[in-house]
């Protein structure tokens, strides 16, 4: 199976040639790379441009964008600015952050599971992130759930869910399309991957408020959403989060902000969180 890569990278000159490094030392090698370079102002291109001319599967694009960060919208921008640049050539679609170190048979792995059942969708290893020099299980990971950091997709699952929706709420969105449509999603607990950089490092307050508008635009309503803000804020070990949630949903419900689902798969989804939470409430 034929798999491309797309990395949005923005001021990444830090991580970017470790990422790089484990990627062509891939035992099955991507068809397609593509970093898109998300207006750094550091040495990223160059070192981009470097690792293009020994392996002429990797492309830099460059983008100009605003050197705001907020999570989702930007980041998934470049990625579409990215899927611009390729054909549609291809078996398996990726996603991946520029500050990532993947075992040399990731993909060789990510590959056979998708070979494995024509009704796999996505799939994807776990991340671990430095912590007193040893590498521990990074605390966000769910089994049930692929890190919006290494998102692998079976061709006709990604054209089902209508790709990547540019705003926070995207690698939520794009699993319960999944569900919706009856793919599967298959998480790999042997699939180690180093996460170099804590997820949502520099994010500020407005972007915290992006959370809570996020679960409104994926049809959670309020309940469903107090309970989702509250296990999120004490899983990031910061209660006071969950305050910026609730305001976030309120805000978005004020403003009736767009969802990312149909009323139709806004009551799937619902419902599948309900389930969900039922189950690991009586397990």
């Amino acid at each position: 199976m034929k798999y491309y890569i797309i990395i949005p990278a923005y001021n990444e000159e830090a991580f970017i040639a470790l990422t790089l490094q484990s990627l062509v030392e891939q035992t099955v090698l991507p068809n397609k790379l593509v970093v898109v370079n998300d207006n750094s102002t550091d040495k990223t291109a160059e070192i981009v441009l470097e690792y293009a001319s020994k392996y002429p599967f990797i492309e830099l694009v460059n983008k100009k964008s605003d050197a705001i960060h907020l999570p989702g919208s930007k980041v998934i921008q470049a990625f579409q600015e990215g899927k611009k640049h390729i054909d549609e050539n291809y078996d398996i679609i990726v996603k991946i952050d520029a500050d990532l170190i993947f075992p040399n048979h990731y993909f060789e792995t990510i590959i056979k599971h998708f070979q494995s059942d024509k009704n796999v969708g996505m799939v994807g290893g776990f991340c671990y992130v430095e912590k007193n020099g040893a590498w521990v299980l990074e605390n966000l990971t769910d089994k049930d759930h692929i890190r919006g950091a290494l998102k692998a997709y079976r061709k006709e699952t990604f054209n089902q869910i209508g790709g990547l929706k540019a705003q926070m709420g995207w690698d939520t969105v794009d699993e319960l399309l999944c569900k919706f449509y009856n793919w599967k999603i298959v998480t790999d607990k042997d699939l180690h991957v180093k996460h170099l950089k804590p997820t949502g490092a520099s994010y500020n307050q407005s972007a915290r408020f992006k959370q809570g508008e996020a679960f409104y635009t994926l049809g959670y309503g309020f309940f469903i959403t107090t309970i989702a803000s509250l296990k999120l804020a004490l899983r990031k070990g910061k209660p006071l989060l969950f305050i910026d949630y609730i305001k976030g949903y309120w805000k978005a419900k004020r403003e009736k902000k767009n969802l990312l689902v149909t009323p139709e798969q806004a009551q799937f989804v619902r419902k599948y969180r309900w389930k969900k939470m039922k189950e690991k409430l009586f397990r």
